[in-house]
């Protein structure tokens, strides 16, 4: 997909980019809008294999190396966020929260809740001054049992 073409449509349900904002905006093609409409759909984080299978199953037609390129694409303009999973595999959602925020993520079922860390902000400002370091950027993602896995557990269901 060429990037840093001039379109003023952005994706359904988001903001056009300043102009001057720094991020290039994309052509909208019908590849990347089925792509945005599919992590519109969902509430957790997904691989884009899996995403591709639920495109897949829906009769939409976008291939894996075009997914991987989308979404890695929709990450850089900052319209979804990216993490790596347990496993260490990249896994992306749309979130709610469009700043700066972390996630506590279930291990077992993949529910991710967002998470602001005031003291998280404070910490790594702190900690990369005392050593002298400029342009600082961090991720904390926070992984365990959610309430609901955490019951299943207790009841031996899980």
């Amino acid at each position: 997909m060429p990037h840093g073409t001039n379109s003023a449509a952005t994706e359904p349900g988001r903001p056009a980019a300043p102009a001057t904002g720094g991020v290039k905006e994309q052509r909208v093609t019908k590849q990347r809008l089925a792509v945005s409409a599919a992590l519109d759909e969902l509430d957790d984080f997904v691989s884009t294999q899996e995403l591709y299978r639920l495109m897949q199953n829906k009769g939409i037609s976008v291939s894996l190396a075009t997914s991987y390129r989308i979404l890695q694409s929709l990450a850089d303009d900052g319209l979804i966020d990216v993490l790596r999973n347990g496993e260490g595999e990249a896994v992306y959602r749309r979130c709610a929260v469009t700043g700066h925020h972390h996630h506590l993520l279930c291990r077992n079922c993949g529910k991710a809740v967002e998470v602001e860390a005031p003291a998280v902000e404070t910490w790594a400002a702190r900690t990369a001054s005392e050593h002298g370091f400029t342009e600082v950027a961090h991720t904390v993602e926070i992984f365990g049992l959610c309430p609901e896995c955490t019951a299943k557990k207790a009841a031996g269901k899980l």
